[in-house]
């Protein structure tokens, strides 16, 4: 499985993330993202947040005022299919390596592009097979320190059992 970069955010805390062209990513995230709330967001763990641009463009079809950033993804990818991605998959993004760890369960910060969006994107019996499935994103650890990339290509490398 193979995409592409097609955004790289950070913000100041909070959202929307903002598009960079290029970030070095430490095993704490890409350097210069900061987290509103780092007791939730951020650490080894939950280092770097991905969606799929497709999973945006699903949801903007269904009303959703969103971009690519507006989830707090550091990066927006285009060509991964989500309901395929797991966690324990690692993918060579850019000059870095990344794990997969968990997806990601929404907050009340995205209240702002709608009320019923966190019900749109996840429940709480998440599994797989769920067409919600990877709709929030996915969170994961640096296995690999390096460069991402507008436009860098990010494919599975392997999956951790």
């Amino acid at each position: 499985m193979t995409g592409s970069i097609e955004q790289v955010n950070i913000s100041p805390g909070g959202i929307p993330k903002n598009p960079i062209l290029h970030g070095f990513v430490t095993p704490l995230g890409i350097e210069g993202d900061l987290h509103a709330h780092p007791q939730s967001h951020g650490g080894p763990l939950k280092a770097i947040l991905i969606v799929c641009a497709e999973a945006i463009d699903e949801l903007i079809a269904k009303g959703f005022p969103l971009f690519a950033g507006a989830l707090g993804e550091n990066l927006t990818v285009r060509g991964l299919d989500r309901h395929q991605m797991r966690l324990g998959q690692r993918y060579r993004a850019g000059d870095c390596l990344l794990e997969l760890t968990r997806i990601r369960v929404p907050c009340t910060t995205l209240d702002v592009y709608g009320p019923s969006l966190k019900a749109e994107i996840f429940d709480k019996d998440m599994d797989a097979q769920s067409p919600k499935w990877g709709l929030s994103g996915f969170y994961s650890s640096v296995v690999q320190t390096g460069w991402v990339r507008q436009n860098d290509i990010i494919t599975l490398v392997d999956q951790v059992v």
